[in-house]
C-alpha cells in the first residue's frame, strides 16, 4: 500500500481542500469581527435615536391621557414635551420613569401617544428599532 506521499498526485488532493477550508475559516472570522462593532454601533444607534412628542407639525396639539392629539388647553391634556425623547429614555418611560425636566404626570400620556406612532411619523422608526430584539 502506497503512502499518501507517494500517491501520484495523492498530496496535493488532500492539501488543497484544507487550504479552502482554512481559506474560508479565516474569511468567516473576519465577518464576524466586522459585524460585532456594527450591531454594538447599531444597538447604541437605537438608543440614542430621538421621538419628539409630538411630531413637529402637531407641536402646537396637546396630548391626551390616552396618548391622542387634542387641541392645546383641552381638559386633562399635557403641554407637548420639553424636548424629543432618546430612544433610551423611551425605553425607561414605558418602564415607569420619567426623564429628568419631564412632567411625571404627563409620562403615561406620552407613553401613550409613542405606543400610537405609526409609519411616517416622526419618531416611529425610533420606537419600531426599540421593538426589534437585539442579540
Amino acid at each position: 500500500m502506497a503512502s499518501p506521499a507517494e500517491g501520484a498526485g495523492t498530496g496535493g488532493d488532500t492539501a488543497a481542500p484544507r487550504r479552502r477550508v482554512l481559506m474560508l475559516g479565516a474569511a468567516a472570522a473576519s465577518t464576524v469581527v466586522t459585524i460585532r462593532p456594527a450591531l454594538a454601533q447599531t444597538a447604541g444607534s437605537v438608543l440614542n435615536c430621538k421621538i419628539p412628542i409630538p411630531d413637529p407639525p402637531h407641536g402646537s396639539q396637546h396630548i391626551a391621557a390616552d396618548g391622542k392629539l387634542v387641541p392645546a388647553q383641552t381638559a386633562g391634556s399635557f403641554a407637548p414635551a420639553p424636548r424629543p425623547v432618546t430612544g433610551q429614555e423611551a425605553k425607561a418611560m414605558m418602564q415607569g420613569a420619567s426623564p429628568p425636566g419631564f412632567d411625571p404626570q404627563a409620562r403615561e400620556a406620552y407613553v401613550n401617544y409613542i405606543r400610537r406612532l405609526q409609519h411616517g411619523t416622526s419618531g416611529f422608526t425610533c420606537y419600531a428599532s426599540l421593538q426589534t430584539p437585539r442579540p
